[in-house]
């Protein structure tokens, strides 16, 4: 067996006194989780959006991401629930596939953003980059618990897991390829990529277009990435995860397209409808 040049070997719980045990990896998450939502709110007040709609949008976002989540992976991983379709609601059964959730979860915060009467289009543009922080964030601390480990690897960067653990990933001591890693990297180029554009222009309209090219972004990491994980191949080197994330990602770039032919036709509509229609003084009745 190749040896890992990154060996990790420490307790992955913290834990209080006897009884209380949490994981680090969990920990790590929530803090990620909490300072993102902090700095959209931040942001989206600098813009003039009310920080208390982000609380209801984000909370709006959970069920559309556990719908989408499971959904995704009763398709990436449909022998998990061969007991039947009421195994989807069974929490103890899987876990969620992150694409899909991703999906989700913008589509009913979307819902419930526009049920508040709050722009769209605004708090999409705003929680982009704090999203993809969230997502390269969440990614790394997946290797505080051992998960998202890749297939065995004997390259200088490969990791694996010693000592007892428990340790999320399937024979944790076994070289790995760290693809948890490799996708908070790629995110990380997404999101600096994202602000050059914005530096440059090019997302000037807050019409949802710089959410939507960055989840075309992430979406093309993910399926790349996708080659080294675990799960078997479904085409090619493509497993059902990486092309969910390919589909998903057409769809972004497809929305996007639309909204670069449709925002500039609503725009020169809204101005259009609100100069005053003055008559024209030739054929104006006199007084």
């Amino acid at each position: 067996m190749p040896i890992a040049v990154i060996a990790f070997d420490f307790d992955p719980l913290f834990r209080v006194g006897t009884e209380i045990s949490v994981r680090w990896q969990t920990f790590a998450l929530a803090t990620v989780v909490l300072v993102c939502l902090a700095c959209a709110a931040v942001l989206g007040r600098r813009r003039g959006l009310r920080a208390d709609d982000l609380l209801y949008i984000a909370i709006g976002a959970a069920p559309g991401a556990v719908i989408g989540g499971r959904i995704g992976y009763a398709v990436t991983v449909p022998e998990a629930f061969a007991s039947g379709p009421l195994s989807l609601f069974d929490p103890s059964i899987g876990g969620l596939e992150l694409s899909l959730a991703v999906v989700g979860g913008l589509g009913t915060a979307a819902i419930v953003a526009a049920l508040l009467g709050t722009p769209v289009g605004h708090w999409a543009h705003v929680a982009t980059i704090p999203l993809l922080a969230a997502i390269a964030g969440g990614k790394l601390t997946m290797a505080l618990g051992g998960s998202g480990q890749g297939r065995p690897f004997d390259g200088d960067w490969a990791t694996a897991y010693l000592g007892p653990g428990p340790w999320v990933a399937a024979a944790p001591a076994m070289p790995s390829h760290p693809s948890q890693v490799y996708e908070a990297i790629g995110t990380v180029l997404v999101a600096l990529l994202v602000l050059v554009a914005s530096s440059l222009g090019l997302f000037r309209s807050a019409d949802g277009r710089r959410l939507l090219v960055a989840l075309v972004g992430w979406c093309a990491v993910r399926a790349v990435v996708s080659v080294t994980w675990r799960d078997p191949a479904v085409i090619g080197s493509l497993p059902a995860g990486g092309l969910i994330a390919i589909v998903v990602g057409i769809t972004a770039a497809a929305g996007a397209v639309a909204l670069s032919v449709w925002w500039p036709r609503r725009e020169q509509a809204r101005a259009a409808a609100a100069r005053p229609n003055w008559p024209d003084p030739e054929t104006r009745p006199p007084f």
